[in-house]
């Protein structure tokens, strides 16, 4: 199995609880399939470029009609629809930065959305996303408690964004495991909310590797 595994918190490594359960799972993972291969963007140091006008005029011309110019100002894209086309899953850790994903990580979604590579569009008929045969992880930490019945119920804008931008890709197979809360709260709570969180990835680890 090869992993695409995306991190994109901002903090360092010691201190972001995203990447280290990010790296929780994948060393669960291995131990249960020691044959998986990992190919690994950390997203704020690698940032993925903005749309610009540019980038939206190439994409949207015919691959046989476009320009030296375009070809270079897609070729990181086509780089990156690469890596997540040679993938069989994608394990992505981030942060919620004010209710919602991180910016570096939308750039990331922008740039692995292409018509043509990743899914397909005709006039009159529904897009058919082209990565069915993959499946995703996301493993998110959350300031607040968000679940229901909490202080912060309603305030999720991240698990719409992210389900969606994925599932417009073809990406039925997805698992969201959220570590909630880590800073509006209490230091049992939020030892709590890590303790829950690494069971779900305990588990998810062992229905990953029976699938495989």
């Amino acid at each position: 199995m090869k992993i695409f595994h995306i991190d994109a918190s901002s903090k360092f490594h010691q201190w972001s609880n995203s990447r280290l359960l990010g790296k929780y799972f994948l060393e669960r993972l291995h131990e249960k399939q020691p044959q998986i291969i990992i190919d690994y963007i950390d997203v704020t140091e690698d940032v993925q470029p903005h749309v610009t006008a540019e980038y939206a005029q190439a994409i949207y011309t015919l691959e046989a009609e476009r320009t030296e110019q375009m070809r270079q100002v897609l070729k990181h894209s086509d780089a990156m629809c690469k890596r997540v086309l040679q993938a069989d899953a994608l394990v992505c850790a981030m942060p919620m930065y004010n209710w919602t994903i991180p910016s570096t990580f939308k750039t990331f979604i922008d740039c692995i959305t292409r018509m043509g590579m990743t899914y397909d569009a005709k006039p009159g008929e529904r897009s058919q996303g082209k990565l069915s045969d993959k499946k995703v992880l996301f493993i998110t930490t959350r300031g607040a408690d968000l679940r229901p019945g909490g202080l912060y119920e309603g305030m999720d804008a991240m698990t719409p964004v992210l389900k969606n931008s994925f599932l417009f890709l073809g990406i039925e197979e997805q698992k969201f495991v959220n570590a909630q809360p880590l800073q509006f709260a209490d230091q049992a709570a939020r030892v709590a909310a890590l303790l829950r969180a690494k069971k779900e990835l305990d588990q998810v680890a062992i229905e990953w590797s029976l699938s495989t």
